[in-house]
């Protein structure tokens, strides 16, 4: 009995994602698709959703459902449950970085103070989401919104903090002398 509630029973949740009210919640696009079948056309929907705390935190999912609203509110549920940290120097990014996905690319430079967010539509979103108020942006390649959204991820992800590649780069070597 308990295996079957455990196995088939709603996710648990807890911890830092648990904070409802204060996610920003962005809908990107609704997407209607038609699958033809025997007896007509079969309608469902996706929509691309994005969740961040403003701190530095962000998620995206594409929720997919025969009925538009439980296509939004599956993104939604999804978009928080994959929710990743992304490094922030003050109001902005530590360093230029371009991010890349399918045939989308994202190149996003570090802006001073007062800037603001120069960016369009998806990439605009994520930036708002995970609290990045200053940010130059330029979007190459495709624009579909759901690779524009991953290849954005990809780059704030690859985002590190100075002291971070320092640590790295530092090699601690023990020489011992062999005779």
């Amino acid at each position: 009995m308990a295996r079957a509630s455990r196995r088939f029973g709603p996710p648990q949740r807890g911890g830092p994602q648990s904070e409802g009210s204060q996610l920003f919640e962005k809908l990107i696009s609704i997407n209607r698709v038609a699958k033809v079948h025997k007896g007509g056309k079969r309608l469902a929907f996706s929509a691309l959703a994005i969740v961040g705390d403003g701190k530095g935190k962000v998620g995206m999912a594409l929720g997919k459902s025969n009925e538009a609203a439980d296509a939004i509110r599956k993104g939604f549920q999804r978009a928080q449950d994959h929710m990743v940290s992304i490094p922030m120097k003050g109001s902005t990014i530590p360093h230029n970085v371009t991010g890349a996905f399918g045939a989308s690319r994202v190149l996003m430079q570090p802006a001073s103070p007062g800037t603001g967010i120069i960016a369009g539509g998806p990439v605009r979103a994520i930036c708002e989401a995970c609290g990045i108020r200053d940010i130059l942006t330029k979007s190459l390649g495709s624009s579909n919104p759901i690779n524009l959204v991953k290849a954005t991820l990809v780059g704030l992800q690859s985002l590190e903090m100075p002291q971070t590649i320092l640590d790295r780069r530092r090699l601690i070597v023990d020489v011992t002398e062999t005779v």
